[in-house]
């Protein structure tokens, strides 16, 4: 890692002028804190500023604070139920609202922005990585690109920005061109303008943080501390090639040592940006999470992490769950703190109201207000990212556009199983038959299929195609797929880590080719979740004693996302790349006339 990536400034070149729309807003209810406004609080635009430090000023000043995460590259509109949100209704129904674009993203944000001279934007992590072919292609700089021009202030680091490891990571902030592939275009990559903090990544050799831990926003007086941290738990879910050399240290205590340094330094306001996150009660982004009831409120990592962060800190944006949610939990003093997330793909943004104690220069926590906004494709688009878009299509086209099978519906990937997921094993299991003719089933994670492949058309290919660049963007990580031998009783042990051990809270069913079947009964509780008598490979029990040869990503096959069985395996065959898979099997299993149906998702019988 270059000795510079620790003191990097980042460089601030002239923004894009904002562009000014009249347009409506979808807004949260909010989750609001339980005491008002302080009673000498600026809250109308008129009041907020009136020129330099000083004189002019009421004690107290509104900070915005505009936040979103999981942007994942998600530049043109994410398509299908990715591109989608859901709004409860007055009368408790829901309606969903088509969503996300980073054009659309960049409307709001700079509509919310006017009349507030005090406005920062941050970010939760998650800003590249599993991106569709139009940033992934070109290893993300078309998205960093674009947030610079977004006028991004701050992100942390999430699990994803190590999927090229720490190199390339440091390359996204600091610029240059891909030490592989070159240059894009006839200008070498700038980098960030914006700090990725990475307080609680190590380098293992100097034990030092890999980027910067903290950033402090200043504006006429006003100082807001960012802590960046991503979840702990990243080398479990990161190729190990990814995060080789590095060590991810616990999240409360990395946050509460800074915040300390931060009082240290003066700086009393401070926002923890944490890749990990929660699960609320609710699906619909404006679910009120702070209502009274059973069932209501949120669960998950986040909850425990909030409980023990240092009251120092003022205010958590989350991430990583991909949910979308306003709340308010207790700090360690039994204060409530607002936590937020987005939900992902640039779909919503969260506006936070920050009012700042001018004589304590912190602050008044019981007047912060927060709610999630929709980024609705019914305003403007804002037209320098359409010339980015339409720059980088370009140069992606000839790859992009180049059919690869055909289907006769949308093919979603929600639900425990999943009509994706099973096409995505029976295309890795037939690869692996290609390879090795015994090979006897496949299995893929869920979370490497990044989004659903929908029947309408995408660009001017037609309903039905499936592009190479909907393929890239259903599995943009560029695995192998990977051959290798379990006992029966691995194989059985492989099923009931899908809800035990590090995914016994949160579990992870392993999608499964065609022949597998088992019951996964929800009323029991850990591994017994996983039938054992049940298990079946083509109608007959799985022998603890007989060896199975089993495809999967060399993720998976590397132990990833807490299947350590899985990289016991022996007797190695390394394949292809997972998308050459998935395209093969497209190609020779569908045309324009007889297009692939969406399988059945059946191979697992699911008891609640």
């Amino acid at each position: 890692m270059p000795a510079t990536a620790q003191s990097h400034q980042p460089r601030r070149r002239r923004r894009t002028s904002r562009l000014l729309v009249a347009a409506a807003t979808v807004v949260t209810a909010g989750a609001l804190a339980a005491a008002a406004l302080p009673a000498s609080a600026s809250t109308g635009a008129d009041a907020r500023d009136h020129g330099g430090h000083g004189k002019g000023h009421g004690r107290y000043q509104d900070v915005q604070l505009l936040s979103f995460n999981d942007l994942h590259g998600n530049l043109e509109p994410p398509a299908g139920s990715s591109g989608r949100v859901t709004e409860v209704q007055p009368d408790g129904t829901t309606k969903t609202i088509d969503a996300g674009g980073i054009e659309y993203l960049a409307t709001h944000l700079r509509e919310a922005r006017e009349g507030n001279r005090y406005s920062i934007t941050a970010a939760g992590g998650d800003m590249v990585g599993a991106s569709p072919l139009l940033s992934g292609l070109f290893h993300d700089e078309p998205t960093i690109e674009a947030l610079n021009k977004l006028d991004l202030g701050v992100t942390s680091v999430g699990n994803h920005e190590f999927d090229e490891g720490a190199r390339e990571l440091a390359r996204l902030q600091n610029g240059g061109c891909h030490p592989t592939e070159g240059c894009y275009t006839d200008k070498e990559f700038e980098g960030a303008d914006f700090p990725y903090l990475a307080a609680n990544v190590l380098d293992e050799k100097t034990g030092k943080p890999l980027l910067k831990p903290y950033w402090v926003w200043k504006q006429r007086g006003v100082k807001v501390g960012f802590i960046g941290v991503t979840l702990e738990g990243t080398p479990n879910i990161v190729s190990a090639e990814g995060v080789k050399g590095l060590q991810f240290k616990d999240e409360v205590e990395t946050i509460n040592k800074y915040a300390k340094e931060l009082q240290r330094q003066g700086v009393k306001s401070i926002v923890a940006l944490i890749h990990e996150g929660g699960f609320p009660a609710s699906s619909s982004y404006n679910y009120d999470c702070d209502s009274p009831g059973a069932g209501d409120g949120i669960s998950g990592p986040i909850v425990d992490i909030a409980k023990n962060i240092t009251p120092q800190v003022d205010a958590l944006v989350t991430g990583h769950t991909h949910n979308a949610y306003v709340c308010t939990i207790p700090d360690p003093a039994g204060n409530p703190r607002m936590v937020t997330s987005a939900s992902s793909f640039g779909r919503l943004y969260t506006d936070t109201t920050l009012t700042y104690d001018r004589a304590t220069g912190d602050i008044a926590r019981t007047s912060v207000k927060s709610a999630n906004h929709v980024v609705t494709r019914d305003v403007p688009k804002a037209p320098d990212m359409t010339r980015l878009i339409d720059r980088w299509s370009t140069l992606a086209a000839p790859i992009g556009n180049r059919p690869i099978g055909y289907v006769s519906a949308d093919i979603d990937r929600n639900g425990t199983e999943s009509p994706l997921g099973d096409l995505i094993a029976d295309a890795q299991f037939a690869y692996g038959r290609t390879q090795d003719p015994e090979t006897d089933l496949a299995l893929m994670n869920p979370g490497g299929i990044r989004a659903p492949l929908t029947y309408a058309a995408s660009g001017a290919e037609g309903d039905g195609v499936v592009t190479y660049a909907e393929g890239f963007t259903v599995q943009p990580f560029a695995n192998t797929v990977n051959l290798r031998d379990y006992t029966g009783a691995q194989l059985i042990q492989v099923l009931k880590e899908q809800v035990s051990g590090p995914n016994e809270a949160s579990p992870k069913i392993l999608q499964i080719s065609s022949g597998l079947t088992y019951t996964l009964d929800l009323t029991k509780s850990g591994a017994d979740r996983v039938v054992t008598d049940s298990i079946r490979l083509n109608g007959a029990p799985i022998d603890p004693t007989a060896t199975y040869r089993v495809a999967s990503n060399s993720f998976l096959a590397g132990g990833g996302d807490g299947f350590t069985t899985l990289g016991e395996g022996t007797n190695e065959l390394v394949g292809a790349d997972d998308l050459a898979a998935f395209e093969q099997y497209l190609t020779a299993n569908s045309s324009a006339t007889d297009p692939i149906t969406p399988p059945a998702a059946d191979r697992i019988t699911v008891v609640q």
